[in-house]
């Protein structure tokens, strides 16, 4: 695999709008929750999440990328990492696996599984028409409702970067279920993120 963002794509205003910047929250929370001693991340991004686990969690970690222009601490692929088993606590990749063909999926979250002692947690890009409501009332705690829409689901088309996408035709939440089960995987969480709902994150159990 070639890396198919440039660096230069990273900057904040371009790549950080609101959307992601409410993912990082989720994913750091999902991540703290667990109560890691150490985590590897695959897909350095813009490092948000590894600067804060790094520098405030005190949390030992690690960032695999094929980008080497981003100097992630260690250049590999999620296919083929060179780490022993079991070397931490959890292992990540947050919108990162649909750059991957799709047969390619289940032996990447393999490969995630076999190096992490306790959890996988993804995120994956989901496509689909949402509705929600969001009601706040003086002294009553927020009430938010969603539901994702898969009307008239298209075919995905390469677009340079993602090979898939959940929704799209052929490309089921079940199926992506079923894929993670065949990869050694347990289920113990899935949600949208509400205000980003094409993000779509699995809380993973080895």
């Amino acid at each position: 695999m070639e890396k198919q963002v440039s660096k230069d794509r990273y900057t904040f205003l371009w790549y950080c709008d609101r959307e992601r910047w409410v993912t990082y929250w989720h994913q750091l929370v999902e991540i703290l929750k667990l109560k890691p001693a150490s985590v590897l991340e695959i897909g350095k991004g813009d490092g948000v999440v590894g600067d804060y686990l790094k520098n405030k969690a005190a949390i030992r970690y690690i960032c695999a990328d094929i980008a080497e222009d981003l100097k992630p601490d260690v250049i590999a692929s999620a296919e083929k990492l060179p780490f022993a088993d079991n070397s931490f606590d959890i292992v990540c990749a947050f919108e990162v696996l649909e750059h991957l063909p799709f047969e390619k999926f289940a032996p990447a979250l393999a490969e995630m599984r076999r190096v992490a002692s306790r959890n996988v947690i993804i995120s994956l890009p989901h496509w689909g028409r949402h509705l929600s409501f969001s009601i706040r009332l003086p002294f009553i705690k927020e009430k938010r409702w969603q539901k994702k829409f898969h009307w008239f689901a298209p075919a995905h088309v390469f677009n340079g970067q993602h090979y898939w996408e959940i929704g799209k035709k052929n490309f089921s939440a079940a199926k992506i279920l079923e894929e993670m089960k065949k990869a050694g995987l347990t289920l113990v969480n899935d949600f949208y993120v509400f205000d980003s709902p094409y993000h779509h994150f699995f809380i993973l159990r080895k």
